[in-house]
């Protein structure tokens, strides 16, 4: 929690989530941690939030995206915004988390049954480092199957090369983001042309996980959330 959030939605500041401010800038909103909820501040210069959260939309960012605004912007907010909901920035903390809760069922994930991890005809078994595409088994390298597990755990959200690194390599990793580009080459050619897609690019930020429509469940409650001022 920081004091900048106060200005923006102080009611987050009674509730239990871990907040990072970002500048409206769509690099720096994919960087660093992953958010479960961006909130996009409205409140003043309506036109630049509307392209920030048009923007954050077209990326496919994989998690609840919503504007901040006061009561007298509500005029201005739109469909073609692309939000999953707005907030006004006078809600109370009661609102605003069932709002986020909402939010991030609403938005799913991928099925999990006794620690497997299934996204359509994909099965990862992270007890056994199994991963299976209709039944049949994917020959993976470890950082191959740490990658698409990883991906896979976040459905639809967008993660950069750098995120990646750390996440799947580690800090103490000194290679270059060329890794990722040729494992995710490698993934997607070990998936074969069926089901490459499910690694999807977004350009010039990094990937995602393409889940199948009808493997999509809800999930639990929000953690962090990113406020985009």
């Amino acid at each position: 929690m920081t004091a900048a959030s106060s200005g923006v939605l102080p009611a987050l500041d009674l509730l239990p989530h871990t907040v990072r401010v970002a500048e409206r800038d769509v690099r720096a909103l994919m960087s660093g941690p992953s958010p479960d909820v961006v909130l996009v501040d409205a409140r003043r210069e309506l036109a630049d939030a509307r392209a920030t959260c048009r923007l954050l939309h077209a990326t496919g960012i994989g998690v609840p995206l919503f504007a901040v605004v006061e009561e007298s912007g509500l005029i201005a907010v739109s469909a073609d915004w692309g939000l999953d909901d707005l907030l006004l920035a006078t809600a109370g903390p009661a609102e605003v988390e069932a709002r986020l809760r909402l939010a991030v069922g609403r938005a799913g994930g991928g099925a999990t049954t006794e620690g497997l991890i299934k996204a359509g005809e994909l099965t990862i078994d992270p007890d056994t480092y199994a991963a299976k595409v209709k039944g049949q088994p994917l020959d993976l390298t470890y950082k191959e199957f740490e990658l698409l597990k990883f991906l896979a755990q976040h459905p639809g959200r967008v993660f950069t090369r750098d995120q990646l690194l750390r996440e799947v390599w580690g800090y103490d990793y000194f290679g270059g983001t060329r890794t990722v580009d040729v494992h995710v080459r490698r993934l997607r050619a070990k998936l074969g042309s069926e089901y490459e897609s499910m690694i999807g690019t977004v350009r010039q930020v990094g990937y995602k996980f393409v889940t199948p429509p009808s493997s999509r469940e809800p999930v639990s409650a929000p953690g962090p959330v990113t406020v985009a001022r």
